[in-house]
């Protein structure tokens, strides 16, 4: 498992997601712009930290529903047709990719406690 995958994943997908969370309408971009802004953030940081934290499980664990949060924002911003479709499924398999590799790495982390 290369942990700098995921931390890649979810830069590019900063890198992406920011712009567009910066062209949402006023009435929106307070507000679930925000929490996508904060949210893709706050899981680069973690990542990032998690790299060096003794509590390396419990800290991906946070993430990983952090990311699934990430999910339910998106579904709302095509809903609300904020984005069009063809956005919203990049996104989405942009945030399944890093799913499965986040996965993995708890999955690793499990296995390194049994041991």
């Amino acid at each position: 498992m290369n942990d700098l995958s995921v931390i890649q994943k979810v830069y590019d997908l900063t890198k992406w997601y920011i712009p567009l969370v910066h062209r949402l309408p006023r009435t929106h971009k307070f507000g679930i712009g925000d929490r996508i802004q904060d949210n893709l953030y706050g899981l680069l940081e973690g990542l990032v930290v998690a790299r060096f934290s003794p509590a390396r499980l419990e800290k991906l664990t946070e993430l990983n529903a952090s990311l699934d949060v990430l999910r339910f924002q998106s579904r709302l911003l095509k809903d609300f047709d904020l984005i069009d479709l063809r956005r919203y499924e990049y996104v989405s398999g942009k945030i399944d990719e890093i799913g499965a590799e986040l996965g993995g790495w708890i999955k690793q982390q499990k296995g390194n406690r049994a041991q």
